[in-house]
């Protein structure tokens, strides 16, 4: 029986232990792409097959949604897939199955949702007991024709997508995967791209790769986040990796870094950040870039909206 440190127990330690295990299966009720590649990203040799169980009656957050996509399509392409179940009766089942091949070795079964906060922060009493490998699996097996890739075409007609925990309760109004969200009703900052002096640094922030002694990357960034924002409890704690949407369509997987995690940053590859800005700025890659280009652009700040406590939205629009 498992109480504690599930994480580590349950998604990372089997594979440690026995090197033949390169598939693990999931079916959970809620889950969360944060979640998702925070795993992939620290587990680079496994392979995630993951079902979305309760999507066919409370739908799934756009956020999630679209950061399950971008781990599928971008990211993790080929060592990742997420369906979602569309037909049938919801499924609130948490399992996870470690197969070598299509040999199911190991499998735990229990309380704790594919989520940070199930399963590495310690928010909730969550159990999980081992279980039948060959049952765990034939159960898998048999949801497989309820479900759809969340990246198929017809995705959109089949399951409802909700822009907040708060529309989640009328599901009934949720939007398609493509309809503009107005979410400036939700908490948000706004955050300088600024010194407190008003001047860009040109070796930290959106420049921190301008470093060529190092033989760092050009595009390396970070958003520097002031004491008055990263002393709350807006952005998650360092640990947390959260999703980003941005106002022109992007998909960004985010966390804190440095001490007191006074930055935000790109975990996978810290240059993510710094292209993005520059492909809005319309600069090239691993430009430079100056306090005109800001100005050229038409603001110098940002502003983030807390869709929840692992999704975001980033304005950057003028």
């Amino acid at each position: 029986m498992l109480s504690d440190n599930l994480y580590r127990k349950m998604l990372l330690e089997p594979v440690r232990h026995d090197p033949s295990l390169d598939d693990l299966y999931i079916v959970s009720g809620y889950s969360t792409s944060a979640m998702a590649f925070h795993h992939l990203n620290e587990s680079m040799n496994v392979n995630v097959k993951l079902i979305c169980g309760m999507t066919v009656s409370d739908g799934i957050s756009l956020g999630n949604h679209k950061g399950f996509c971008k781990l599928v399509n971008e990211d993790f392409s080929g060592r990742f897939e997420c369906s979602y179940i569309y037909k049938g009766i919801p499924v609130h089942a948490k399992l996870y199955i470690w197969c070598s091949g299509l040999n199911p070795k190991y499998a735990f079964l229990g309380s704790a949702n594919y989520t940070q906060s199930a399963l590495r922060l310690s928010r909730r009493r969550e159990l999980m007991i081992p279980c039948p490998p060959k049952d765990a699996f034939d159960y898998y097996q048999a949801l497989v024709d309820d479900s759809i890739f969340c990246n198929h075409g017809d995705v959109s007609e089949l399951i409802c997508f909700y822009a907040d925990e708060k529309q989640k309760t009328t599901i009934k109004e949720a939007t398609d995967a493509t309809q503009e969200i107005d979410y400036s009703g939700l908490p948000h900052i706004r955050i300088s791209l600024l010194a407190n002096d008003g001047t860009l640094p040109e070796r930290s922030g959106l420049n921190w790769g301008q470093r060529p002694e190092y033989n760092r990357n050009a595009n390396q960034a970070y958003i520097r986040l002031p004491s008055s924002i990263y002393k709350t409890d807006f952005f998650p704690p360092r640990e947390v990796h959260f999703t980003v949407l941005t106002d022109d369509a992007k998909t960004i997987v985010c966390s804190r870094a440095q001490e007191n995690g006074k930055a935000i940053h790109t975990p996978h590859n810290n240059s993510l950040i710094g292209e993005y800005f520059r492909n809005r700025l319309g600069l090239s890659g691993g430009a430079p870039v100056t306090l005109n280009d800001l100005n050229r652009y038409g603001r110098t700040d940002i502003d983030f909206y807390k869709i929840d406590d692992e999704t975001y939205y980033l304005d950057f629009s003028i």
